[in-house]
């Protein structure tokens, strides 16, 4: 009776450590996937955290593109501090015989524009000797064309789209629907004027007289600049600068354009350069990712927050 009391017990002690062990097995595969999985999501980000885009290649002999691609503004890849740092880094380099602003933009930013164009003729004028020319693909308007205004010659193709030189202010009025929903604005400011052109009040005559005559200001920014540019070269056409936009081949006959090409011709037949080096700074993940993040607490702290006064 004692032996089988024995062997009932030395059974269940088997089993209990066999199922510790089995456990103890369990658990440290678990773990050791965890931490695989982990690494792999590390290393994920460390790759894409790189900016792998090929970048200038050292030597002699090469043609140095920066690429204005997209809205300019101060959040994307077309920004400023992008687009200068860009070009910097272009004609610094004891190889670049010749530089080439390769443009895909519908425009943006007059201040961003305006601080890329100011950059391009310092640029120039520090390094008389190295060449820089505006090659348009698809679209050269309005902030576009601010700054391509800038180069020492344009090209296009004959189907690109070229100009408009103007500036626009738009918004939507919600004046009538919160009327007809039974909604009331109500606004406190200290200054008649802080709700300039606030779109759920009814518009102000005086505020849009003004923001006409801000508007008209930049515009004539706008024109000087390209008028500086372009100088002689540019035609007295009528329209050139009421906004309306050219195809390459029109641009050509008054003057916003030069000739027909493409970076590849450009590099090889102008400069003599065949060899394109692309000095254009991206952002990378990680700074994508902050920058996200940063606006994403924003909204969320800001209902969380007392209400507060700005100066806008």
């Amino acid at each position: 009776m004692a032996d089988d009391n024995n062997n009932w017990e030395r059974s269940v002690l088997e089993r209990l450590a066999f199922s510790a062990l089995k456990e103890q097995r369990r658990a440290r595969r678990w773990s050791i996937f965890f931490k695989l999985a982990g690494f792999a999501y590390l290393t994920v980000l460390l790759v894409l955290a790189f900016d792998w885009t090929p970048t200038s290649e050292p030597g002699d002999g090469h043609t140095a593109m920066v690429e204005i691609d997209g809205v300019i503004d101060t959040a994307g890849n077309a920004s400023a501090e992008n687009i200068v740092d860009s070009l910097q880094a272009a004609f610094k380099d004891r190889g670049t015989k010749g530089v080439i602003l390769r443009i895909n933009s519908p425009g943006g930013s007059p201040v961003q524009a305006g601080i890329i164009y100011d950059e391009i003729r310092r640029l120039r004028g520090e390094h008389p000797d190295i060449p820089i020319y505006a090659v348009v693909e698809d679209i050269c308007a309005s902030g576009g064309y601010y700054i391509a205004a800038a180069a020492d010659r344009i090209y296009v193709d004959k189907a690109s789209l070229i100009g408009s030189i103007g500036v626009v202010m738009s918004q939507f009025g919600f004046v009538e629907t919160m009327d007809k929903v039974g909604v009331e604005r109500r606004v406190l400011t200290a200054g008649e004027n802080k709700a300039f052109l606030d779109p759920f009040s009814p518009l102000q005559p005086e505020h849009v007289e003004h923001a006409k005559v801000m508007l008209d200001e930049i515009h004539q920014q706008f024109i000087t600049a390209v008028k500086e540019g372009r100088g002689d070269r540019l035609k007295d056409a009528p329209g050139v600068y009421s906004g309306l936009i050219w195809t390459g081949a029109r641009s050509l006959e008054i003057g916003l354009a030069d000739a027909l090409g493409s970076v590849q011709s450009v590099a090889r037949d102008v400069i003599r350069a065949e060899r394109v080096s692309d000095f254009t700074q991206r952002e990378g993940f990680a700074e994508r990712f902050a920058k996200r993040l940063g606006r994403t607490m924003a909204n969320v702290l800001q209902p969380l927050a007392p209400q507060s006064l700005s100066v806008r």
